[in-house]
């Protein structure tokens, strides 16, 4: 049962206080605060004494929100009205924070609970001791109505007037109590959610979605158990569409087998900075909200151990050479360490190391060979979505073992042998075909970023890859479910974020770090952002996305999403003459990009900005100047014209 307490409204006002207060303590699995208890108490009253005019409904108390790891006060049921309630026992007003939790409760319900999909949702935030305030009922295209506020002695007159919006329409109240949950949680709500004991099947979907992460999680523990009992190294590639939970797979393994076995110092390790620090800040400030008792400082060393900079890992291994206290370690997209290369200029200029000879793959396996019995590595593998100069996909990684590793056990996705995303090297290919392990399991095939649709991720493809037919088909499928939009207005676009956004949810704009002459428009893409603060800072915070002051770039967004964007098109990526054309800007004037690798690199980080909006997109195409020749018209006129070819609606 998802609830505490559930019983009829009749019944419950039948019954003791304290025997209700009895079921709640008992499915209270925590140590019980005499605050919470107090807290139900005073709610026991009021809705005992606000409910009398209700002789027919159903009440919840404690209803479980999985997504968010956390529970609605009360879920109220009378006829087709299914009401959130959530008490502030002894506020005297109805604060910000609030009102935003009581919405994003009842969105959860919406977006994320299957019998709560065609419902009439009405949050209600109930300050107990705050004066009334009057209340407009009104609701969305969707069925979720906009919040309502009440005290102590008003409830039973707001539940009233909401009355008129029901119809002969009842809901069986278990039947919608026990439909099936489906959530998706961001990845900085799943970080925190495994971080404080849930597992992945607890907080992601019950569907095709969750099963598949819990196959792969499954497989690569089988993975590990097998190199520790048989004291093998071994190393596992684990693919994946875009969103399909490549890094929650990845922050699960490193969880439970710390959780297995602590010896094994398992870690999650990811070279993409802003995601480290998004994740790692967003760990911390849990910790210090729910335990007072802990300063900022403490938290962040725990967090530090759980989720490290692959860099800082590696640097940490070239002044030690003795084998590291991780036994297994996830690195997160692995597809964006360095080449040969890349890595040895990096070394000469930055750390005065002349004779480093070793790709970043290679010397990452190196340091884990340096233990004498067992190790596991897993890499966390993107196609087509290496975004920099000199990362090396995931070739240098098979490279490395077929040149220097060959003792090591190899498992790879089926899907890495089948599509040239991963390894385009015809020798590399039969040579993992040859002497690693196929699993099926370490391919996740479903998206689960947007939970609108599991079809943008291909969608996005087939826009990049000029496959018009096939995108065409592809957006008549999704457009009902996943909101997107082109527009030359960009006012519009941003006042439209403001009108989707409901509750807690974010928005901000996202855009190409290549298209530097956006600036006119009041775009820098130049402009550094705290990425931990435009992720996680609310809207009364400048520095966060909200504000549409500082812009996300590839390099800050990618791994991370928000609910809705307005992704704007730049200059250096555009469609001309039936073909898309790279360039970068140089001094004063644009340069053509003629290296394929770079071509792709820009492509790429196009694909990422494109899928990283959970709810939906607006993209906005400038007009351009007939004047200022860095800002030709022609280098915006034909993506806006290719996109409404597609079919892309033009927002109004």
């Amino acid at each position: 049962m998802r609830a505490y307490y559930s019983d009829t409204i009749y019944d419950f006002l039948q019954s003791d206080s304290n025997a209700i207060l009895g079921q709640l303590t008992q499915k209270h699995s925590h140590a019980l605060e005499e605050l919470q208890k107090n807290a139900w108490l005073k709610q026991i009253t009021i809705l005992q004494d606000q409910l009398n005019l209700f002789k027919n409904g159903h009440l919840f108390f404690e209803f479980s929100i999985p997504r968010m790891g956390k529970r609605v006060d009360n879920i109220l049921i009378i006829n087709d009205l299914v009401f959130v309630l959530e008490f502030k026992v002894g506020d005297t007003n109805y604060q910000k924070h609030a009102i935003e939790q009581v919405v994003d409760y009842a969105l959860d319900l919406k977006n994320f609970h299957e019998g709560s999909h065609k419902a009439k949702l009405i949050p209600i935030l109930i300050s107990t001791q705050a004066p009334a305030k009057e209340n407009i009922v009104s609701r969305y295209q969707d069925n979720l109505f906009t919040p309502l506020f009440a005290n102590e002695s008003n409830l039973s007159e707001i539940i009233s007037l909401c009355l008129e919006f029901s119809s002969n329409h009842l809901i069986e109240p278990n039947d919608w109590a026990s439909s099936i949950y489906k959530p998706t949680p961001t990845i900085i709500e799943a970080a925190q959610a495994l971080y404080r004991g849930h597992n992945v099947q607890e907080i992601s979907r019950s569907d095709s979605g969750t099963i598949n992460l819990s196959k792969t999680t499954d497989c690569i523990n089988e993975i590990i158990e097998s190199s520790k009992t048989s004291n093998k190294k071994s190393i596992c590639f684990v693919t994946g569409v875009p969103g399909a939970g490549k890094t929650l797979a990845g922050l699960n393994i490193a969880n439970e087998r710390m959780k297995a076995d602590l010896d094994e110092h398992a870690v999650f390790l990811s070279g993409n900075g802003p995601l480290v620090a998004v994740l790692r800040e967003a760990l911390v400030r849990y910790e210090v909200s729910n335990n007072k008792n802990l300063t900022k400082k403490q938290a962040a060393i725990k967090a530090n151990a759980f989720i490290q900079n692959i860099h800082h890992f590696r640097d940490d291994n070239l002044i030690s050479k003795k084998a590291p206290i991780e036994k297994v370690v996830v690195f997160d997209e692995a597809q964006r360490a360095w080449t040969k290369g890349q890595a040895s200029s990096f070394m000469k200029r930055k750390k005065g190391i002349d004779d480093f000879d070793m790709s970043e793959p290679e010397f990452l396996i190196d340091v884990m060979n340096r233990h004498e019995d067992w190790c596991t590595i897993i890499c966390l593998i993107g196609g087509g979505q290496e975004i920099n100069t000199g990362e090396a996909g995931l070739q240098e990684w098979t490279e490395a073992l077929r040149n220097h590793f060959s003792d090591w056990k190899i498992y790879y996705s089926s899907l890495i042998t089948e599509n040239t995303n991963y390894i385009s090297n015809e020798i590399s290919k039969m040579w993992l075909n040859e002497n690693g392990n196929e699993m099926h399991d370490l391919h996740l095939s479903v998206s689960v970023r947007s939970f609108r649709s599991e079809k943008l991720s291909d969608f996005m493809h087939n826009l990049l890859e000029l496959n018009g037919d096939e995108a065409k088909k592809l957006y008549s499928e999704i457009k009902n479910d996943y909101p997107l939009f082109i527009t030359r207005d960009f006012n519009r676009a941003k006042q439209w974020l403001i009108e989707k956004s409901r509750g807690s949810e974010r928005f901000g704009l996202v855009a190409s770090s290549g298209a530097k002459r956006l600036r006119p428009y009041g775009i820098d893409v130049k402009n550094e952002i705290a990425v931990e603060y435009w992720f996680l800072n609310d809207k009364d915070d400048v520095r966060s996305s909200y504000f549409f002051e500082d812009i996300a770039t590839e390099f800050d967004i990618q791994g991370l999403e928000i609910d809705w964007a307005c992704m704007v098109w730049g200059e250096n990526f555009y469609f001309d003459e039936n073909r898309w054309n790279h360039q970068s800007f140089k001094g004063t004037k644009f340069q053509n990009i003629n290296s394929e690798t770079d071509r792709n690199y820009l492509k790429n980080s196009y694909r990422v900005l494109l899928t990283r909006a959970r709810q939906g997109m607006v993209i906005y195409i400038p007009e351009g100047d007939g004047i200022d020749h860095t800002r030709n018209k022609k280098y915006y006129d034909g993506t806006y014209q290719y996109l409404k070819h597609i079919g892309i609606e033009e927002l109004d």
